[in-house]
Order: structure tokens, then sequence, then C-alpha cells
């Protein structure tokens, strides 16, 4: 049959994205314990198209992403992934994004009663020829309570929901379990959430944040410090957005650096006498991966 997509197109314009969005399939993510989970993806999928092309061939995207529906994915599978595309696409480059729900056990704080708590994850990738970089992102919800409320007012202080987001890009051989990436982030707010609350609880995660209040700025700050502190991340982005309870617009703090470049310059002939920031010791980061292998 005449194959259309094939055809020239002489109107000299080259494509840097195209393929498909909004393809739901089921994967297994490797859990922290060796044990795997099965989540519903989401995936982007898009290669670049030459100008002299005329269109892709949509239908191999739904199959490269079907042949995983089966099997482990991690950061390490997003590259073969890539690799796939832009093999079967035959193009120069290749991106990826793939959101997930993702669910860890949490015990409340007072009564202990396990539970199930979800967060957002994305694993994303490019491949431009046999250069590829992939990440991991997390979002976190966390509890927030404002200092200046607290300062000023004579009965309790005003506190809501915000949500830490963190994209990370790993050095080279390393990695961080997903559940200690999210640990990590839960500990930088005023008070971490739990999906279940007895009333004890309730008491102790109200109390809890009363005591520790922080802005966006402060969780957004202590992230950044985190992150610089940790050999493992050559480069990330971090974000803090609190939905506010009193105003009818939202907070939020956001910043992204290149951590590999950074220490580049500070192993040079002593540029930069400084050493970077270390996090705070009673909340490291766990010490292994997200990887499937």
């Amino acid at each position: 049959m005449k194959d259309v997509q094939n055809q020239q197109d002489g109107r000299g314009v080259a494509i840097q994205r195209v393929g498909v969005k909004d393809v739901h399939f089921p994967f297994q993510v490797r859990e922290k314990d060796n044990g795997f989970q099965s989540v519903l993806g989401q995936a982007r999928l898009s290669v670049d198209l030459p100008h002299h092309f005329k269109g892709t061939h949509l239908s191999r995207f739904i199959e490269i992403l079907l042949e995983w529906s089966r099997k482990p994915v991690s950061t390490h599978e997003v590259e073969d992934i890539l690799r796939a595309t832009r093999t079967r696409l035959d193009a120069e480059r290749a991106h990826l994004d793939l959101r997930f729900k993702y669910f860890v056990e949490k015990v409340a704080p007072v009564s202990k009663v396990p539970q199930l708590m979800d967060y957002d994850v994305e694993f994303s990738g490019d491949m431009d020829g046999e250069v590829s970089t992939t990440m991991v992102a997390v979002e976190v919800p966390i509890t927030t309570l404002c200092p200046c409320s607290k300062e000023i007012s004579k009965y309790g202080a005003h506190n809501q929901r915000s949500v830490v987001r963190v994209q990370v890009r790993f050095a080279a051989g390393r990695f961080i379990w997903i559940e200690g990436l999210i640990r990590a982030v839960e500990g930088l707010g005023s008070c971490e959430l739990f999906p279940l609350l007895k009333r004890e609880d309730e008491k102790y995660v109200t109390e809890r944040a009363y005591e520790n209040p922080k802005f966006v700025e402060d969780v957004l700050r202590d992230t950044v410090l985190m992150l610089r502190g940790d050999d493992r991340v050559d480069w990330f982005e971090a974000s803090c957005e609190s939905f506010e309870s009193i105003h009818n617009h939202n907070a939020f703090a956001w910043q992204v650096e290149d951590l590999a470049a950074q220490r580049s310059e500070w192993g040079v002939g002593g540029a930069l006498e400084a050493t970077p920031p270390r996090p705070d010791p009673r909340r490291p980061v766990e010490t292994v991966g997200t990887s499937t292998n």
C-alpha cells in the first residue's frame, strides 16, 4: 500500500518533536525491598522529523511502549526505550516522559497504623545520537505552617498543603531509590502527610507543624542544600508550591542547578575555596536507588 508518511515534503521545515502522548500502559517498577510494583504509566514519546519527510509512523511508538508493558522500567530502561525509538523511527533524536502513581507504605506517627501513600513519579529521557540523558522526578505533598502567622497571631497559625517537586539527574553509575528520595523530601516540610490519621496522630501532626513553621522559601532552601550535599546527583530542578489557605493565590519557589559543573569548578585549582553545603545529617537520603539491574 502507498506510504504517505514517507513521501517528500517541500516546505523545508524540520520538526523538533513529533509523536504520541497520553498513552496509558501498565509496567513494573522495582521496589526498594526487591519486590515489584505494578503501575499504570502515562507516556509521551517523540522523535525529530527531518524537513524532507511528510510524516512519521505513529503506530511504531505504540508498539515500542507496549513491548515494555510486562517488564520492569527504571531510568536505565528509559535509555533502552529511546534507543529502540531512534532505530525503528530512523530518527536522530528521541524523547520520553513517563508518569505514574507510586505507592509507599507509611505508618501513622502515634497509632502505628500501616497505610499506603501515593506519589506522582516521572521517568524522562532524551537521546541525541548515542548521547543520552535520563532523569527521575518525584512530587511529594507536605504540610507547611506560616512562620509569620505564628509570630503575629494570638491563637494558632494558618497552614496549608504544599507540594515539593524534585527532578534529578544521577551521576554516572549512581542512583537513589524512589522511596529514598521521597522520604528525604518529606522531612523538609513543617510536617509530612499521612493518608490515615487517628485522633492521637492528628494531635501529633498538628503540634509538629506548629513547632516547625516554614515558608516555601525555607522548604526550597533546605531541599537545595540536601541535593547539593549528595554526590549521586549531577543536576537538579526543585520547586515548592503552597496551596494557600487564606489567599486566593498560591506561593512558590523554584531553583535549578548543574552540580556537575559546579563540582568541576570547585576542583580546578581551588577556584572556589568553599565546599558545597551538606544536608542535615539527621535526614540523610537513603543510599540505594531505582535501577532494575
